[in-house]
């Protein structure tokens, strides 16, 4: 991606053919931060499943690349789990998530033989109820045999999600039954004869390892005793979730010094509250203000950050794996030596992990002006949902891509009397589109020191996990952000490399499935930009046109 920001024309023309907001992704680095996970797994003597988090990243460029990649897909919808089916990835390489599964989502994972994770008690039943209605075959009850006996059907293969106990280290969880639950649950017959149970899963809020690996063992009790029972035989794993930590920023001085200046500004707040990883280089105590404390806002109103993800961290994706295997979850056998005992296989569901590197958003400048009380504000085309998360703010500069007129360098009326609002340092904050008094793209003051111009394009790195789609709104009935995809040679990260034909790959029909009236390609007389296709999910999804 610095060859695209380091080419300014480029920036320009794909905001011209493809609107503002623009989410531009390049997957050529996934295959990379999934091989950081198996090869320590590998020397570990585990074996190691990826499935990358759908949630994490709408287009279809990225189940292509995770497929690929020879990683599976974990979906949480009935939409995602059509598409990815529909561009190809076989049903043994797709897990089915979904917190809430109405019929249409258990529908297609039986109809299909995706993995289907079980969520609770409820969730079995209505499983069992679809499975008869899949297979036309009635569920056995206990005491009684299956509909059809020597001719029944092949059961579909499910996981049982595990709420592991809380404790200190571990978290409540609104997901899964404990394991108690479930074993009686199979005992009484509840689990029918239409459902295999091949493995156990859970999900765990945070990214400390140990206790990701105390949750695992509680797991692999559960499959011993599962296996007791003649079930979670030859093939079983535990599925460990997402959840597993990325850095976004290299150095840990910047995430230090952001944060005492932020305690400084706001004392009352605390260490703001944001979620903590383990090795989180946060510090744990914050400077006296003194004499030292910031005039300027850092943050829009003075306002705390209480909810932010960890944007720097030390231990991520293998070394993270590693400390997690390496872990006793009993006396003399650690996690990766428990699982290579029982021939279990380890899964788990990274998003943002595995997006690392894979994409930016751009957005175009388009007014430069004040609040009533002389804050200044950039105005960007894009809106605050178009780079969020479930994190009060995404704690990464952005880049400036200078691109726009600076004529207004003579213009008082513009400028005032001789000076250029366009080339002089400026400080203030990125606002957006929607018609709300707190509408900030960022919440922390940026500074310009060459000053910002109409036209200049502000480029959000690194936004391709969950910050580009998770909150996505198309509020005032704005359009959706495009997404594109770059194509041809180069390394990951680069935008050079071959510039192949403009000519954009149709995708509208995939599996039979006819999607020509949302799609973007015949009629629009805008050029294609060179090294850059359109993603497949802008023809689904109602983007821009």
């Amino acid at each position: 991606m610095q060859e695209l920001l380091a080419d300014p024309a480029t920036c320009s023309s794909l905001l011209e053919r493809h609107g503002s907001p623009l989410n531009v992704h390049d997957f050529s680095a996934l295959p990379r931060n999934a091989a950081e996970l198996t090869e320590v797994a590998e020397g570990s003597g585990v074996d190691l499943r990826i499935f990358v988090a759908r949630k994490a990243n709408k287009t279809l460029g990225m189940v292509g690349a995770a497929h690929r990649a020879g990683l599976g897909v974990d979906v949480g919808s009935e939409r995602e789990l059509g598409q990815v089916l529909e561009a190809g990835v076989p049903p043994h390489d797709v897990v089915v998530t979904a917190a809430i599964k109405p019929d249409p989502v258990l529908r297609l994972a039986l109809e299909s033989r995706s993995l289907l994770v079980l969520d609770n008690l409820d969730e079995v039943a209505a499983s069992r109820r679809v499975a008869e209605q899949v297979t036309g075959a009635r569920s056995a009850e206990p005491g009684r045999p299956a509909d059809g006996a020597s001719g029944a059907p092949e059961p579909f293969p499910v996981a049982l999600r595990l709420a592991p106990k809380p404790s200190d280290l571990i978290p409540p969880t609104r997901f899964g039954e404990s394991a108690r639950a479930w074993l009686e649950l199979i005992d009484s017959g509840g689990l029918g004869d239409l459902l295999r149970v091949d493995g156990v899963h859970f999900h765990l809020h945070g990214y400390d390892p140990i206790a990701r690996a105390t949750a695992l063992g509680e797991a692999l009790e559960l499959i011993d005793a599962l296996r007791e029972r003649g079930l979670a035989q030859d093939g079983a794993f535990v599925d460990i979730g997402g959840g597993i930590p990325m850095s976004y920023l290299d150095d840990a001085e910047q995430w230090d010094a952001f944060w005492q200046a932020h305690e400084r500004q706001a004392p009352e707040s605390g260490l703001g509250g944001g979620a903590r990883a383990a090795d989180d280089d946060r510090p744990a105590a914050a400077p006296d203000a003194g004499e030292d404390a910031p005039t300027a806002p850092l943050t829009w109103r003075r306002e705390p950050l209480r909810q932010v993800y960890p944007y720097h961290q030390q231990v991520i994706r293998g070394p993270w794996l590693e400390r997690l295997l390496g872990h006793e979850i009993r006396p003399g056998a650690t996690a990766g030596q428990a699982l290579r005992e029982r021939g279990v296989q380890l899964r788990c569901e990274p998003g943002r992990s595995m997006m690392d590197g894979c994409g930016m958003t751009l957005a175009r400048v388009i007014q430069r002006t004040s609040a009533s009380d002389g804050v200044p504000l950039v105005g960007l085309e894009m809106n605050r949902t178009q780079c969020r998360s479930t994190s009060d703010d995404f704690l990464v500069d952005p880049i400036l891509v200078r691109t726009g007129t600076r004529d207004d360098a003579t213009d008082p009326s513009v400028a005032g009397a001789g000076q250029s609002r366009a080339s002089e340092r400026f400080e203030g904050f990125l606002v957006g589109a929607y018609c709300i008094e707190a509408e900030l793209i960022l919440r922390r003051r940026l500074a310009f020191p060459q000053g910002v111009a109409v036209g200049d394009v502000i480029a959000l790195p690194n936004t391709a996990g969950y910050l580009m789609h998770i909150l996505e709104s198309a509020s005032h009935q704005i359009p959706l952000a495009s997404n594109v995809e770059r194509v041809g040679g180069g390394e990951a990260g680069g935008s050079g490399g071959d510039h192949p034909s403009a000519e954009v790959a149709d995708r509208s029909r995939t599996g039979g499935t006819d999607h020509s009236s949302t799609a973007v390609e015949g009629s629009d007389p805008r050029p294609d930009v060179p090294g850059f296709k359109r993603d497949g999910i802008d023809r689904v999804l109602p983007i821009r046109a």
